[in-house]
């Protein structure tokens, strides 16, 4: 049997699939760049954040579909994104790399 080999992350494209799984339904391009600034407490631009998600779409890791117009937006709909389960085996293994990368390093850095 062959094995999966999950795509390598980076430090971004980790933060959006985390925000991501944290939003759930409400995953829109504004909310993300909330969540991240939020909780990592650094600014995020929409365009890394756009960038970020457009390619986690490319590698088949996040699905999106756009939401109905709202007049809040000038008519303008809000595309939506979701984990696919390819994004969901890859954020699971990069942070099971983190973990092991930290653990032993004491109580600083391991994480709960």
């Amino acid at each position: 049997m062959e094995r999966r080999v999950e795509p390598r992350l980076g430090e971004m494209e980790q933060l959006v699939l985390l925000a991501l799984l944290r939003l759930g339904d409400d995953a829109y391009g504004v909310a993300v760049r909330r969540e991240l600034e939020r909780r990592t407490r650094r600014p995020a631009t929409f365009g890394s954040v756009y960038t970020t998600l457009a390619r986690l779409e490319a590698k088949g890791l996040v699905t999106s579909s756009l939401g109905e117009p709202t007049h809040e937006r000038g008519g303008r709909r809000k595309r939506y994104f979701a984990l696919r389960p390819a994004g969901r085996r890859a954020v699971a293994a990069s942070l099971r790399v983190l973990r092991a990368m930290t653990h032993g390093l004491g109580p600083t850095f391991e994480s709960p």
